[in-house]
């Protein structure tokens, strides 16, 4: 397994998450990763992305709540979310070999993340 994620659950709305994704360290070591999802019935979209040196690109709809980071030693990226929404609620997947704006090829199998109001 190249990605995993790990951190999903049910929350309330205002509530906390933080999601990780663990990844093999030839993956992680040069790549961007980025957190996506998908809610039913809609398109898999950008969360937010981060750069090796630590660039990051987020959503408009979580700029403020949502933040990204990541630890190359521990080839490990976070999605720490805050504030959580209904409408947050999705499957969270983790993505490497893409850019700041674009996925690339390497999924993680799917979080999901539940926010009840």
């Amino acid at each position: 397994v190249q990605l995993q994620a790990f951190g999903g659950g049910l929350v309330q709305a205002g509530g906390s998450l933080r999601l990780s994704c663990v990844a093999s360290g030839s993956i992680f070591s040069s790549n961007v990763v980025g957190w996506y999802r998908q809610a039913p019935g809609k398109q898999r979209e950008l969360v937010a992305a981060i750069t090796r040196g630590g660039f990051t690109n987020y959503a408009d709809s979580v700029k403020g709540r949502f933040t990204i980071s990541r630890d190359n030693a521990k080839n490990t990226a976070y999605l720490q979310m805050n504030s959580l929404k209904p409408e947050d609620t999705a499957t969270y997947y983790c993505n490497a070999g893409g850019s700041r704006y674009e996925s690339g090829p390497i999924w993680g199998q799917g979080t999901q993340v539940t926010v009840s109001s």
